[in-house]
């Protein structure tokens, strides 16, 4: 009688458990279709932004994605008629080792005053020349096309500022929960993708529902 009692408390709470992780499921899953029902993720934490007085758009990309190369047209469109209180930034964390001399070259190219010029060139070269453009000499070779010094580039890609610029990156990325590019980030308080936003014109959307909340919040 015993044993029979205590193989029911067994069960009992091989069932309760059960019914825990399946609840966890089913929140999980709530929360996900509430994401992408209003198109952004809420970051539990809010991160640091670049500026105060605007509201910043951060774009998460990696220059070999090719669905970072997919969205380019559609995020640069809507940069050309961002409003004029809108700050829009980019980061490229190298988060997998063989992003790292995209990485590197995009934060030369941006301390040497040359990131949209390196962005347009990076991704003709990588995704219609099908160059794979993970060489550091090949890429000092094509900022050199850009009008930047090859040599400088090189010492530029492996300076301590671009060192600072990567971990930084990184950092960023992981605070931000990151887990896929491209991926925006609204004020630093809102997550946007594909996935969440529902396609490229999807994170368009967001991205102005979001920056008009934030304006009203900041009173700009």
């Amino acid at each position: 009688m015993k044993l029979a009692t205590k193989q029911l408390r067994t069960k009992a709470t091989m069932i309760a458990a059960g019914m825990g992780v399946l609840l966890l499921a089913l929140a999980a899953l709530t929360l996900s279709n509430n994401a992408q029902a209003a198109g952004f993720e809420t970051i539990e934490a809010p991160q640091n932004t670049s500026v105060e007085d605007k509201v910043e758009v951060l774009e998460f990309f990696w220059l070999g994605c090719p669905h970072c190369y997919a969205f380019e047209p559609f995020i640069e469109g809507w940069a050309k008629d961002k409003p004029d209180h809108v700050e829009f930034v980019r980061e490229a964390p190298a988060l997998n080792p063989s992003w790292e001399q995209h990485s590197r070259g995009f934060y030369a190219a941006q301390l040497l005053g040359k990131e949209h010029e390196f962005v347009v060139a990076m991704f003709d070269a990588i995704h219609e020349k099908r160059q794979p453009m993970r060489d550091p000499k090949k890429i000092a070779e094509l900022a050199g096309t850009l009008g930047m010094d090859k040599d400088k580039f090189l010492s530029t890609m492996k300076s301590f500022a671009v060192e600072n610029k990567l971990k930084q990156a990184r950092d960023k990325a992981i605070k931000a929960g990151i887990n896929s590019v491209p991926s925006v980030i609204v004020n630093g308080k809102y997550r946007l993708s594909s996935q969440i936003s529902g396609g490229h014109n999807g994170i368009i959307d967001s991205i102005n529902e979001r920056v008009e909340f934030e304006k009203n919040e900041m009173n700009l």
